[in-house]
């Protein structure tokens, strides 16, 4: 019989979130794209990313409880 432990991580969370960041004058804006995922041996990430921007960069952030929306600007 086949047991599977899902006490550790619930609905497969992520672990780290991926977002767009760009800069205009002083604000940064943030939209999220994404998200990534620790590999089991703890070597790497696996990265599924909603969007590809062409510009700007990519923060990867742990999720917080209250994540800013979309489009919010934050300093």
């Amino acid at each position: 019989m086949k047991t599977t432990n899902t006490a550790q991580q619930p609905l497969n969370a992520p672990d780290l979130l991926a977002w767009h960041v760009t800069q205009r004058g002083e604000k940064s804006f943030w939209n999220k794209v994404g998200a990534a995922w620790a590999h089991k041996d703890g070597q790497g990430y696996t990265l599924q990313l909603e969007t590809c921007p062409i510009n700007g960069r990519i923060v990867l952030r742990a999720p917080l409880e209250d994540t800013p929306q979309q489009n919010e600007g934050r300093s």
